[in-house]
C-alpha cells in the first residue's frame, strides 16, 4: 500500500485529534472524515471545516473535556508542537519548559483522560509527532529536540506497556510547509535554502505526513507498535 492512496478503515472508528485545524492535523482530519467519527479538539475546533464533533481546547492549558467524547475511542493523534530554532546560549530554561509542556506534558495529560477509553476498544492505536532532528544532530534544535526525544522514549515505553491491545507509534519528519513553519519558509529564497538542504530538493507537504498517520491509526498497520517513522526527504539519512 502506497501511503499516498486513500486511506481504508475496516468499519466507521472514533478517532480523536488534539490540535486537528492546521497544518498535518487539518489535512489528517480531511483524509479521515469520511472513514471514521471525527473528534477534533483544538483552540479553534468549531471552525474547522471538516465532519467531525468539535472540542475547543488549549492542550497547554486546559484539561480535555471526556464528556465530548464517546463510550470508546479506537485512536488517539496528538498533533500540537512547537518550532523554536536559536542557538543554546540564547535559550532560557523557560524556553524548554515551554516545549516541554506544549509538546510532552500536553500529550501526556490528554492520553491520562482518553486511557479508559482506548481501553475500552477492540483495539487501539496511538499516533505522535516527533522531528528528525532527535536522532539526527542539527544546530538550534536543543529546545525541540530536547522534548520531541522525551516524546519517542514515551512512545517505545507505552507501545511496550500497552501491547497487545493499543499500538503506540510516532512520526518524526523534516521541515513540511505548514503554518507552523510559516517563518522558516515565508519567501522564495528560504524556500529554496529549505529545499536544497534535502536529498529529495523539497520541503515535505501536509498531505504526505497526514497520509502516513492515517496509515499508522488504521489496520493496514495493524503490525506495527513502539516506531519512531522517519519521513523526511532523505535529511536525515543519506547525503546528495
Amino acid at each position: 500500500m502506497s501511503f499516498l492512496e486513500p486511506v481504508t478503515l475496516n468499519m466507521k472508528k472514533n478517532i480523536l485529534i488534539i490540535g486537528g485545524t492546521s497544518g498535518i492535523g487539518a489535512a489528517l482530519a480531511q483524509q479521515l472524515q469520511e472513514e471514521a467519527q471525527l473528534y477534533l479538539a483544538s483552540r479553534n475546533a468549531t471552525e474547522a471545516p471538516v465532519n467531525a464533533e468539535k472540542i475547543n481546547f488549549d492542550a497547554s492549558t486546559e484539561i480535555l473535556p471526556t464528556e465530548a467524547l464517546p463510550e470508546h475511542l479506537d485512536g488517539f493523534i496528538y498533533c500540537p508542537g512547537s518550532i523554536q530554532l536559536r542557538p543554546f546560549k540564547g535559550l532560557k530554561p523557560d524556553a524548554f519548559r515551554a516545549d516541554f509542556e506544549l509538546n510532552v506534558m500536553g500529550a501526556i495529560q490528554c492520553l491520562q483522560q482518553v486511557l479508559p477509553l482506548l481501553q475500552k476498544a477492540s483495539q487501539a492505536s496511538v499516533v505522535f509527532f516527533s522531528t528528525v532532528a532527535v536522532q539526527t544532530g542539527m544546530p538550534f534544535h536543543a529546545s525541540i529536540a530536547s522534548a520531541k526525544g522525551a516524546l519517542e522514549g514515551l512512545t517505545r515505553t507505552l507501545a511496550a506497556e500497552w501491547a497487545p491491545k493499543i499500538r503506540v507509534n510516532a512520526i518524526a519528519p523534516s521541515l513540511v510547509n505548514t503554518p507552523l513553519a510559516d517563518k522558516f519558509l515565508n519567501n522564495e529564497t528560504k524556500q529554496a535554502r529549505a529545499a536544497e538542504r534535502h536529498p529529495l530538493q523539497r520541503v515535505g507537504t501536509p498531505e504526505e505526513i497526514a497520509a502516513l498517520a492515517a496509515f499508522l491509526i488504521n489496520d493496514n498497520s495493524a503490525w506495527m507498535t513502539g516506531q519512531i517513522v522517519t519521513v523526511d526527504g532523505g535529511i536525515g539519512s543519506t547525503k546528495t
